[in-house]
């Protein structure tokens, strides 16, 4: 069995994690969350490490939640749902708090929980072909756990029409709405990682480390603010998981139709 993420460090320091379920769009279960946030935590530690990259195999960034990893929630109680909620939360926290300078290379489509990994990087560059969807309430759900940090990506007006109308946003409208940084032309994405990269390594590792915890120091993000409202958005998406509405969309999904609330009366 192939591992689920992947980790290269260059002999520049710079380090690359690569989301590696190609097969299921790089989507997300247990075993990857557990897996990536393990690797985020073991760079955070390594002195040698300087810059890391993000990215996914294959075609995808992205896809959020693996299909049976959604089967299983269904089944859960909203006290697992609630734990469940926890460790994905507790990637989210991890990857946003790292002091070392991040890169989101975001080489294809993401959808749902993949947005969140892309707002809690520093610097994101997305291809001109990636799409990107907030598609949670088409299953009766909602972005609970990355919302925090989308709506600091791209402000409070901004999440209230992606988080509603769950429509796919082009590589050019995210950057437009402040979702990434910056769309490379077809071929040149790794040209554009590689420029930021030079750019950041140019910087002094220390006052990189600095320069990242003034700026949430600044705009008020606290550790102890920031972990009562991982536990507030756990427990949001584990109530609409085991509601009727969150119940009908999952099966929905699964059954490949549509859900109740979108038939004609």
């Amino acid at each position: 069995m192939s591992e689920t993420a992947l980790l290269d460090v260059d002999q520049r320091g710079v380090a690359t994690l690569t989301l590696n379920r190609p097969d299921v769009r790089n989507a997300f279960d247990n075993d990857l969350i557990a897996k990536i946030t393990g690797l985020l935590v073991e760079l955070q530690a390594r002195t040698d490490v300087r810059v890391v990259i993000l990215t996914g195999a294959g075609t995808s960034f992205s896809s959020g939640a693996d299909i049976n990893w959604m089967r299983a929630m269904a089944d859960f109680s909203e006290e697992q749902n609630y734990e469940d909620a926890l460790q994905l939360a507790e990637l989210m926290a991890t990857l946003n708090h790292l002091t070392k300078p991040t890169i989101g290379r975001i080489n294809g489509h993401v959808f749902g929980g993949g947005v969140g990994l892309v707002c809690c990087c520093d610097i994101a560059i997305a291809a001109s072909e990636a799409l990107f969807c907030l598609s949670e309430v088409r299953l009766g759900l909602v972005p609970a756990v990355i919302s925090p940090y989308v709506i600091d990506a791209v402000g409070p007006r901004n999440a209230r029409r992606f988080f509603l109308s769950a429509e796919p946003m082009s590589a050019r409208k995210a950057r437009r709405v402040g979702l990434v940084h910056e769309v490379a032309k077809t071929g040149k994405l790794d040209v554009a990682v590689e420029d930021q990269v030079t750019m950041l390594l140019k910087g002094g590792p220390s006052a990189l480390r600095e320069s990242k915890e003034l700026v949430h120091t600044v705009s008020g993000h606290s550790f102890t603010a920031d972990l009562a409202l991982k536990k507030r958005t756990a427990e949001i998406i584990a109530q609409m998981r085991v509601s009727d509405e969150g119940q009908e969309g999952l099966k929905a999904f699964l059954q490949k139709r549509s859900p109740r609330w979108c038939e004609k009366p």
